[in-house]
């Protein structure tokens, strides 16, 4: 029995749902990166980086190279870099939105007798 596609595609939105994987992510745009510039970069304890690059990783979203002792790890394709710069663009156009809604409320506050 395959599983529909709204189904997947929410699976694949909760495997993305953790800050430190989206972090990850919007590192991993820029290139390629060792474990340790992740780890420097995010502030988080090793085993959780661990963890959620674990996730990704067995996801297919990145992968992993061993460089000697080092391993880096990158996007597995450009189109998660756009799924991210996407996201940027419609969490920029609804917070515009809200500040444009907010500074609507304060001067209706200034014009209320």
């Amino acid at each position: 029995m395959s599983v529909p596609l709204y189904q997947a595609k929410a699976e694949f939105f909760r495997m993305l749902g953790h800050p430190v994987r989206i972090r990850v992510l919007e590192l991993l745009q820029s290139g390629p990166m060792p474990v340790r510039e992740l780890l420097a970069a995010i502030e988080v304890e090793p085993s959780s980086l661990s963890q959620q690059l674990a996730v990704l990783r067995r996801s297919g979203i990145v992968t992993s190279t061993r460089e000697g002792s080092t391993v880096v790890y990158e996007l597995a394709g450009g189109d998660v870099a756009d799924l991210m710069r996407a996201a940027r663009r419609i969490l920029t156009e609804m917070l515009t939105g809200r500040n444009e809604l907010l500074a609507e409320l304060r001067e209706a506050e200034v014009v209320v007798p």
